[in-house]
């Protein structure tokens, strides 16, 4: 029974995260954005208390629940694993190991120094949620919105908007190889061994090992009533069940409940640590004790369904889509309102790739940069930063882009437009364009007669760099090509005007 509950509330946090990343119209995350912000990590780096003091005691008080139930990369390698399992016949797979502790402090040790180092991109790549958000944001994103694509040709047919269509495009090609390794990695040791990678590198799993092996309630082994049979050691997909005696790894178990559902003497039982008594739970008895079970029911109240219903996509009225742009070559990266600056960017970002997949104008992708590496950086070729769109800010869990309003994101400066006369339309065809001043939300844009002595010259424009908020619509509407003849240049620590 303890499995089953298990099993169940697992799914639905799988499911639901799953979901988040693949939401580009951000509804969902007005319902469940806080799963993202309860992740171990992301509330490490926001500094969010509350959650990182609820893990540590749910930890001392039940095991590695955790990794179990919360983690959406250790529930993915439990997927892979049960289905490696059908696919072989071969019920029970597995065998006990010793800790590779060496391996698991070293890679923990490399986390912490680049986390006070400022270091984004070893972060990111080590750190699990980040690594799943990439796997479904780059390999399983494009399928999904693929799939609304179709959903959408054929409701337009039938004269109906529940579906609007999506680009789906490259956004990044080393985070897409770095996805689609860390992806056959995975898979790879979760078909073959289970929770290999949960025990041996990540970091997350080794600070809960950590505190798992003060635990309160924990399955432990009756030696009195073991047959040696091994039937449990061979069911542990987390290894850490040494039979012969009648030991468990707490350090590495994350309480999946596989090994007591697999006893058939009832050897194994869920206890407290301290006293006589126990959960006994196998598959004859399926008896519960009612603590744990409310806990785990507790956890399951977030089944609540909701419907996913796509919005209307905002596009300004009569203008054709601006294709084959390029980007400039910026001497400072543009990073969202919210983000304060580049600092704060790399010291919080957990490259997670939420705010990636969440942002509505295609403004965000991941950075290419060895030290911003997979970390989210502004680029207009696709469109620009409305100033009412706050998505980004809101999905973040990791106090990397921090929550703010339209109004303050509109007085928020993250660069300033710059013109480049070589580019300019009326320059160099000849002809009147004004877009740029045309679309500016600030006003920051002013045109002016390309000739002092002449008032009916060709008019180009003029930035007034005090009231630009560096949105981006300027270059982004910019009819030149392949380069905007005006640009936005980032700052490094973002201002209020």
């Amino acid at each position: 029974m303890l499995r089953r509950i298990r099993l169940i509330v697992a799914l639905v946090f799988f499911i639901l995260i799953t979901l988040l990343f693949l939401d580009f119209t951000g509804t969902l995350h007005g319902w469940f954005g806080w799963l993202a912000k309860i992740q171990f990590l992301p509330a490490v780096l926001a500094l969010n208390v509350g959650v990182i003091l609820l893990w540590v005691v749910l930890t001392l008080v039940f095991g590695r629940v955790y990794c179990s139930v919360i983690c959406p990369l250790g529930v993915f390698q439990d997927v892979v694993s049960w289905f490696s399992g059908r696919r072989k016949k071969k019920k029970y797979r597995f065998s006990y190991s010793p800790a590779v502790s060496w391996l698991r402090y070293g890679v923990l040790g490399v986390f912490i120094i680049a986390m006070i180092a400022g270091i984004g991109s070893v972060v990111a790549l080590l750190a699990p949620y980040s690594s799943y958000g990439r796997i479904v944001s780059n390999l399983f994103a494009p399928v999904y919105q693929w799939g609304n694509n179709v959903l959408a040709y054929f409701a337009e047919r039938s004269d109906s908007y529940a579906f609007y269509e999506t680009s789906v495009w490259l956004k990044s090609l080393p985070t897409f190889i770095i996805a689609a390794g860390t992806f056959v990695v995975l898979v790879v040791l979760a078909w073959r061994n289970g929770r290999t990678y949960c025990n041996t590198i990540c970091p997350i799993g080794t600070v809960l090992g950590f505190f798992s092996r003060y635990s309160l309630f924990r399955p432990e082994i009756d030696a009195e009533k073991c047959t040696n049979c091994s039937l449990c050691s061979r069911k542990c997909k987390a290894a850490c069940i040494n039979y012969k005696d009648h030991r468990i790894d707490y350090s590495r178990c994350v309480t999946c409940m596989d090994c007591i559902d697999s006893c058939k003497h009832g050897a194994i039982s869920y206890k407290y640590r301290f006293g006589k008594k126990e959960i006994k739970e196998t598959s004859e008895t399926g008896n519960t004790n009612n603590a744990r079970r409310s806990f785990l029911t507790g956890m399951g109240l977030v089944l609540v369904s909701s419907a996913v219903k796509a919005q209307e996509k905002k596009v300004d009225g009569g203008l054709a889509v601006i294709l084959d742009k390029k980007v400039p070559a910026r001497m400072t990266p543009l990073v969202p309102p919210g983000a304060k600056g580049l600092r704060n960017m790399r010291t919080h970002c957990t490259g997670c790739q939420l705010c990636v997949s969440v942002c509505p104008n295609q403004v965000l992708r991941p950075s290419t940069k060895l030290e911003t590496l997979m970390q989210p950086e502004m680029s207009y070729e696709r469109g620009y930063c409305r100033p009412e769109c706050t998505k980004c800010s809101e999905v973040c869990p990791a106090g990397a882009i921090l929550k703010l309003t339209p109004a303050d994101k509109s007085a928020t400066q993250i660069g300033h437009a710059v013109w480049v006369e070589k580019n300019c339309v009326p320059l160099r065809d000849k002809v009147a364009c004004g877009n740029c001043a045309r679309h500016c939300p600030t006003g920051a844009i002013t045109m002016v007669p390309s000739d002092a002595d002449d008032a009916d010259s060709l008019k180009i424009p003029v930035v007034n760099v005090e009231r630009c908020i560096g949105c981006g619509a300027c270059e982004n509407l910019c009819p030149a090509r392949p380069f905007s003849a005006i640009y936005v240049e980032g700052h490094e620590q973002h201002r209020t005007i």
